[in-house]
Formats: structure tokens, sequence, C-alpha cells
């Protein structure tokens, strides 16, 4: 399958809130993630985890918009409008721009920027 269609079922699938579960079928097993925060994951088992939690730290999605995606020959970016409401009362309102560096079909680093 060619990168501009994995790219579009990996944003499409996020995009319906599907996050945990893009991670599972479309992440390497040594997948690097880089946080705007400067926190990292090591691996897919920790991403799978960390998404987990998130996900269920989520009270109500008031809004998933993918926006753009492109891609070259091994890197992809793809741009998100997130808002959720937390079960904390917090409110998650992101504009994000997310970096994938792929090989063999699978994504092996993945940062994120917000602004």
């Amino acid at each position: 399958m060619s990168l501009v269609n994995l790219l579009s079922e990996l944003d499409g699938m996020v995009a319906q809130g599907q996050i945990v579960e893009a991670v599972e079928k479309f992440f390497g097993d040594t997948v690097k993630t880089h946080e705007v925060d400067g926190s990292k994951t090591q691996n897919k088992a920790e991403m799978v985890e960390k998404m987990t939690g998130f996900v269920n730290s989520i009270a109500a999605v008031k809004g998933i918009k993918h926006i753009n995606s492109v891609s070259g020959e091994d890197v992809s970016m793809s741009e998100f409008h997130f808002n959720f409401e937390m079960k904390d009362g917090s409110e998650v309102d992101w504009h994000e721009i997310i970096r994938r560096n792929w090989k063999e079909g699978k994504v092996v680093e993945e940062q994120y920027f917000q602004h």
C-alpha cells in the first residue's frame, strides 16, 4: 500500500476517535514519539499505554477535525484540531501538526507540534 493510502487510513481513524486502534495498526514495535512538552515514548507498547490513558481521561469529544495532510517519500505531516472535555473538568483545545517518519508501511517516529 502506498504511503498516501496508509496516511489517509491512519488520519481517518484518528478523525473518528480511533486513536489507540490507529497506534496499534500503524505503529512499528520500536516507534519513538516526541511530545510538545519534551516527553517521549520509546516503543509501541508505551505509546498504546499512553494513548489508552489519555482516551480514558476524556469525558466528551467536542470535535476532531482533520485539516490537511501531505506526504513525501518516507515522511508525512498531518494537521488536526482536537477539542475534548476531560473528566477532571479541564478542556483540551489543540491545533496540532503531527510529523511521522515511516519505514516499510509502519510509523517509526512521530513528533507533535502545537500552536
